[in-house]
């Protein structure tokens, strides 16, 4: 369901073109400061506007509605509210019976019988990330100064270039994907859990909740396939757990080793798209021409750096809560 965690849990609500987004989170200790001047970092590195983005720019500034008194959490439940301020909702008035390829449309339909709030996506849409970056901060807050999560996008459309390969795609009113490395240090050796709640068990599950993603990897990740066992084994060179490589991405066993935690995230390609595509039309039976309006991202792996560190935090402070 629309729930993560064990002792930091989230849960979040909203459509896109709803009255706005959100998100609880409960679990949180009380006495960690928090203000709304706290977000206004990672909000801005989500933030639309810049080249290759979509022009749909919200204000997106966080209402504390819960959970926070004289500027420390209490340890009841946190709520924060987004308010959706610019929306364009009659871009999207064709879509509930021509499906746009590759999106949650179809499937969406099926399931809610024709209910959902299919405006942009509704519940479905990247607008939602904006919660899981709130939650990322709150769990930074948790996490404390010794552990960093940083994240950022090293390759778009398959080329380390990303302006080049953004400066073709928008050229040819195309769309493109994205590779994100992410890396945690200052971890101590012992979070996580064999088996289902191992370090990358968890990640993962929060990786696939950021709409567009299509795979991941930990340390050496698809390439270790390739390599030799002596290749691929992480030589210890002290009695803390340092290795002399890292093709196990920090983690052994599920359990954090002591070393930078790394994994890559990709993300595919915008489905929404300039150019006309065909596919079918459930009102007329036909397959039809579909050209999409609206405002939307060439490459949305250009904002979601910071939605893949707030999923790799949300996962560590679970962790770090646990014990």
């Amino acid at each position: 369901m629309n729930q993560f965690g064990q002792k930091y849990r989230i849960s979040i609500f909203g459509e896109s073109h709803g009255l706005g987004v959100g998100l609880t989170l409960d679990g949180i200790p009380p006495g960690i400061p928090l203000s709304i001047e706290d977000f206004t970092e990672d909000i801005l590195r989500r933030k639309a506007g810049a080249k290759g983005t979509t022009p749909r720019i919200e204000a997106d500034l966080p209402t504390l509605l819960s959970g926070i008194f004289n500027g420390f959490t209490t340890g009841a439940p946190l709520t924060i509210f987004f308010e959706n301020t610019n929306t364009s909702s009659k871009d999207y008035s064709k879509l509930k019976t021509h499906h746009r390829p590759s999106h949650a449309d179809f499937t969406a339909n099926a399931k809610y019988k024709g209910f959902q709030d299919f405006r942009g996506g509704g519940h479905f849409s990247g607008r939602l990330t904006l919660c899981l970056v709130a939650a990322g901060v709150v769990a930074k807050k948790i996490l404390g100064e010794i552990i960093n999560v940083d994240a950022s996008l090293i390759e778009a459309g398959g080329n380390r270039n990303i302006k080049k390969a953004l400066d073709k795609a928008i050229a040819e009113q195309e769309s493109i994907g994205g590779i994100i490395e992410c890396t945690a240090t200052g971890l101590p050796v012992g979070l996580g859990e064999p088996f289902f709640d191992s370090i990358e068990s968890k990640i993962a599950h929060l990786v696939f909740a950021i709409p567009a993603t299509k795979g991941v990897e930990f340390g050496s990740g698809f390439q270790a396939a390739k390599m030799k066992g002596s290749e691929h084994n992480d030589n210890f060179i002290d009695d803390k757990g340092t290795t002399e490589t890292n093709n196990a991405g920090g983690i052994n066993g599920g359990i954090s080793n002591g070393n930078p935690l790394v994994f890559r995230v990709a993300i595919k390609p915008t489905s929404s798209i300039f150019k006309g595509q065909e596919t079918f039309n459930s009102e007329s039976g036909q397959v039809e021409e579909l050209k999409i309006v609206g405002r939307h991202d060439v490459c949305i792996a250009l904002r979601a750096p910071v939605v893949v560190e707030a999923i790799a935090a949300i996962s560590l402070a679970d962790f770090k809560l646990i014990g």
